[in-house]
């Protein structure tokens, strides 16, 4: 397993180990989870999910694309408003 060495202020530092013992889990088992759920993922797993969450719904392929354009340019309108 890859090791990585982060600086944090001794207060996160303070706040991660407390939240380990409380949980019973590992400090990198918590970084693992918070950086996984922020969207810090392979980009094969990212392809995974956006492949069952379409197989799941029961959309075509063009179904899909259809609501991710509308959705993009609905955001990009949004945004430059």
């Amino acid at each position: 397993m890859p090791r990585l060495t982060i600086s944090l202020t001794d207060r996160t530092h303070r706040a991660l180990r407390e939240a380990a013992a409380r949980q019973g889990r590992s400090m990198a088992a918590i970084i693992e989870e918070s950086l996984e759920f922020r969207g810090i993922l392979p980009s094969e797993t990212a392809r995974e999910i956006v492949a069952r969450a379409r197989s799941s719904s029961g959309l075509t392929d063009a179904e899909a694309m259809a609501i991710a354009v509308r959705e993009t340019r609905q955001h990009r309108r949004a945004r430059d408003d």
